[in-house]
C-alpha cells in the first residue's frame, strides 16, 4: 500500500520482477523435493557443513517468525476494522485460529483453504479496481519499466520480501517431498517436474495480478490525492470517501483473509525449519515440527505486544525477509546444482544461469538498500 501511495505506479516493475524470480525459485524448491525426497531444511542439514547449515536455518526461523508477526498484525487490524476488536485480542485470536487450522487439517485440505482465502483476496481487489479510475496504459508500462526513485529502496526491498518470502521456499519443498515422488520411478519424476512447473506458473501468475492490483488501488486512490499511507486502518478509512463505503469493507476483508492464509503458511514453514535444524524429518504431523509451529507463532504473537507502530513493523518485517532471502537462495542453488544431491536432475544450462542471475540481483538490491540507508 505504501509503495503505491508514495510512488504511484512506478514500483509495479518490482512486483513483476519478484514474481518472475519466485516462479523459478519456487519450481527449484519443488525440484529439490521431487528428486531428492528431502525438503529444503532437511537437505541443508544433511548436505551442507554444520557451520553453514545452523546459521542458514537459524536465520530462516527468524524470517518465518517475522512473516508470522506481520501477518498476525495485518489480520488483527482487519478484525479491528470489521468487528472493533482490540489489537491484542485480534492478534491472539489470529495465532490460535491459524494453529487450530494447521493441526486439524491435512496438507491437501490446508491447500484448499488457502486457495479459497487467496481467491477471496483476489475478488476483493478486483472489485476495488472497478471502483477507482485506473490508467491501464501507464500501469502496464510501469510493470516492465524499472525505475528507482530517491529513498525508495526500503519499499522496493519490502515488496521483494513480501513476494519472494524465504519461508515459502521451505514450505513448498516440504509439501512436495511428503508426496514421495522420488520413490515412484524416473518417468514419474520427469512428468511431475513438468506438471509442477506449469502449476507454479499458473498460481504465481494469479499472485502477480493480485499483488499488482493492490499497488494500483493504492496509486489510484492515495497517490493521486497526495496522501501517503502510514497505517492500514488509515488506508481503509481513506478509501471510503474516495471510492465509496464498499471499498473500505472490501479492503478489510482482503486484509483478513490474506493475513490468515500467510499466518498458516508461515507457521508450518517455521515448524519444518525447526525440524531441519535438529536433523529431524519435517512433517507437520510429527511432534518436533509441531513444537516448531507453536514456537514460531508464539514468538511472533509475543512480539506484537511490544510494537508501537504497526505499519512500520510491517514494512521492516518484509525488508528483513528480503535481507535473509540471499541466504536461503544460496543454499537452494548449492543443493539443486549438486550432482550428489540431484544426480542428473541438477541445475544446468539456461536454468542454472537464470537462477544464479536471480541470486545476483537479490544481492545487488540488498547492497543498494544498505548504501542508500547509510549514505550521508
Amino acid at each position: 500500500m505504501q509503495a503505491g501511495s508514495s510512488y504511484g505506479y512506478t514500483l509495479l516493475w518490482v512486483i513483476t520482477l519478484s514474481t518472475a524470480m519466485l516462479i523459478l525459485l519456487q519450481h527449484n524448491a519443488a525440484h529439490l523435493g521431487i528428486v531428492s525426497g528431502y525438503c529444503l531444511s532437511e537437505a541443508i542439514y544433511r548436505y551442507m557443513p554444520r557451520w553453514l547449515a545452523y546459521p542458514a536455518l537459524g536465520s530462516a526461523i527468524i524470517a518465518a517468525a517475522s512473516t508470522a508477526l506481520a501477518e498476525i498484525i495485518g489480520t488483527a487490524i482487519a478484525l479491528q476494522l470489521l468487528f472493533h476488536l482490540p489489537l491484542v485480542i485480534g492478534s491472539a485470536l489470529t495465532a490460535i485460529v491459524a494453529m487450530v487450522m494447521v493441526f486439524t487439517n491435512s496438507y491437501a485440505r490446508i491447500e484448499r483453504w488457502i486457495a479459497a482465502f487467496v481467491a477471496l483476496v483476489g475478488v476483493s481487489f478486483m472489485i476495488e479496481l472497478l471502483l477507482v479510475p485506473t490508467d491501464w496504459g501507464q500501469a502496464l508500462v510501469s510493470s516492465f519499466n524499472p525505475q528507482v526513485p530517491p529513498s525508495s529502496m526500503v519499499l522496493i526491498m519490502g515488496v521483494l520480501g513480501a513476494v519472494v518470502m524465504p519461508h515459502n521456499l521451505f514450505l513448498h519443498s516440504e509439501i512436495i517431498q511428503n508426496q514421495r515422488v522420488n520413490q515412484q520411478g524416473e518417468a514419474t519424476i520427469r512428468s511431475r517436474l513438468r506438471y509442477e512447473f506449469l502449476d507454479t506458473l499458473f498460481s504465481m501468475g494469479i499472485a502477480w495480478v493480485i499483488n499488482s492490483s493492490m499497488l494500483i488501488v493504492a496509486a489510484d486512490t492515495f497517490y493521486r490525492s497526495g496522501t501517503t499511507v502510514t497505517d492500514l486502518a488509515q488506508a481503509a478509512a481513506l478509501l471510503v470517501p474516495i471510492a465509496g463505503p464498499a471499498a473500505g469493507l472490501l479492503f478489510a476483508v482482503a486484509l483478513l483473509f490474506a493475513g490468515l492464509a500467510s499466518s498458516i503458511t508461515a507457521s508450518i514453514a517455521g515448524g519444518t525449519i525447526v525440524s531441519g535444524l535438529i536433523g529431524h524429518h519435517a512433517d507437520k504431523n510429527n511432534r518436533i515440527t509441531q513444537v516448531g509451529i507453536v514456537l514460531v507463532m508464539g514468538v511472533a504473537w509475543l512480539a506484537t505486544l511490544f510494537i508501537q507502530d504497526t505499519f512500520q513493523a510491517l514494512i521492516l518485517s518484509q525488508t528483513l525477509l528480503s535481507m535473509q532471502l540471499p541466504i536461503t537462495v544460496a543454499c537452494l542453488l548449492y543443493l539443486t546444482s549438486s550432482r550428489r544431491v540431484m544426480g542428473e536432475h541438477r541445475n544446468h544450462g539456461i536454468e542454472a544461469t537464470l537462477l544464479y542471475l536471480i541470486g545476483a540481483v537479490i544481492v545487488v538490491l540488498n547492497i543498494m538498500l544498505i548504501v542508500q540507508n547509510f549514505r550521508p
